[in-house]
């Protein structure tokens, strides 16, 4: 138990300090804090990925009438924020990328603990797309 809560503090870490950098970032550029339903643009938008990993030990039957309970497929994910993919990863669970404005991560994150949390054990992820750069890079060192 003690391990799960390590690697949760660490997600969580890396998340703060991404949603810190892209908050409280210093530029030449005038930054605005988007409110409410704001939908994400290049210069606010952040993306993030996470596993819902599937207790296990319990059938999932079980599981998927506790996320029922729960909510979680009502209020996940929130209105207005971009799910980019939404995997099943056999043996982990579900695999959700999601592109939202840096201003409704808190609230990402509370529909996730509200609804989410005894069904699975979480884990996020900053994410970024390398698409381009990675198959740019394969075709140049092919030649």
């Amino acid at each position: 138990m003690k391990r799960g809560r390590n690697r949760r503090n660490e997600s969580w870490v890396r998340i703060a300090a991404l949603a810190a950098a892209l908050l409280f970032g210093t530029g030449a550029q005038a930054q605005t804090t988007p409110t409410g339903n704001a939908a994400p643009t290049s210069d606010n938008a952040i993306m993030i990925t996470i596993f819902f990993k599937h207790d296990q030990s319990r059938p999932l039957s079980e599981l998927n009438a506790q996320l029922e309970r729960q909510g979680f497929y009502k209020a996940f994910p929130p209105d207005g924020v971009e799910v980019v993919s939404w995997y099943v990863m056999m043996g982990v669970g579900q695999v959700v990328t999601l592109r939202l404005p840096a201003s409704r991560l808190r609230e990402v994150n509370r529909v996730i603990e509200n609804s989410a949390w005894g069904a699975y054990h979480t884990e996020f992820y900053p994410t970024y797309d390398y698409k381009a750069v990675g198959i740019g890079n394969h075709e140049k060192a092919k030649q």
